[in-house]
């Protein structure tokens, strides 16, 4: 993607288009991948590779590759697993870790050159993590509880029985068709409304920098871009550690009767 600006026809910048700013044409064009589709590609590739690489070390003290996964792994396991789910999660592991991989990378591209934009700022790719993790959380709670799972949302027991039906009712939609969607559109809409603002500092800094004032103004607009970059790069990690943890919650909330 290409960023420019320009002066329009009646005075002002002429900013890309949305369209600009959201698609890319496709770069292989015998798969038709996109870069968006090369981004989930690399997102599932470049991890699986690493971890090969660090399952490969069997150095008793782990360094390089393979201290940087067993960093990650406990992470995982202290930050996300142990809160949300407790002990009994650790069989979790893996997919959350895959979960948060995968997503910070999808993130991540958003301020790498080459890529700038995230491939989370589309909608496909945090949808289809939205609905495994979905998946995954009401076949664990049918397996876990059985029949007792539905009956916990559909008819929930802490709530008076006069107003039961109606949070029951609200209960269903929300855990059975609400809850991938606003999931994914939580991660979709952070990453691409960062990436619009993003863009418009850039358009910004170059629009000012042509503009003849460059000594006066072109350092507040260039520094707010290097801010907002910086910024980008910690919402690319919490929004990863959002996305995460809230699947972890939501298995726990599955994998645990309610009291």
């Amino acid at each position: 993607m290409f960023i420019f600006a320009a002066e329009a026809e009646g005075g002002g910048l002429a900013f890309p288009s949305l369209s600009n700013l959201i698609e890319w044409a496709p770069i292989v064009d015998a798969i038709g991948l996109d870069k968006i589709g090369l981004t989930h590609v690399l997102g599932l590739a470049i991890p699986t590779v690493l971890f090969l690489i660090a399952r490969g070390q069997d150095s008793l003290v782990p360094t390089g590759v393979r201290n940087f996964c067993e960093g990650l792994i406990e992470f995982i396991e202290k930050q996300i697993i142990t809160p949300a789910i407790g002990p009994d999660g650790m069989s979790f592991l893996p997919l959350l870790l895959s979960f948060f991989v995968f997503v910070f990378f999808g993130n991540i591209t958003e301020v790498i050159p080459g890529f700038q934009m995230p491939a989370n700022g589309r909608m496909g790719g945090p949808l289809v993590v939205a609905l495994i993790s979905w998946a995954v959380f009401n076949f664990v709670g049918f397996k876990a509880q059985g029949f007792t799972y539905l009956k916990d949302i559909a008819w929930p027991s802490s709530v008076p029985v006069a107003i039961r039906p109606l949070v029951g009712l609200i209960e269903i939609l929300s855990v059975f068709l609400l809850r991938p969607f606003s999931h994914a559109v939580r991660l979709f809409a952070n990453m691409l409304a960062g990436h619009i603002l993003l863009v418009t500092f850039s358009v910004l800094t170059i629009a000012v920098f042509g503009a003849g004032i460059t000594l006066v103004a072109w350092p507040f607009a260039f520094g707010g871009l290097i801010a907002f970059t910086a910024f980008e790069i910690f919402v690319s990690f919490i929004q990863a550690f959002v996305f995460t943890i809230l699947a972890a919650v939501y298995i726990g909330g599955s994998l645990h009767p309610a009291h």
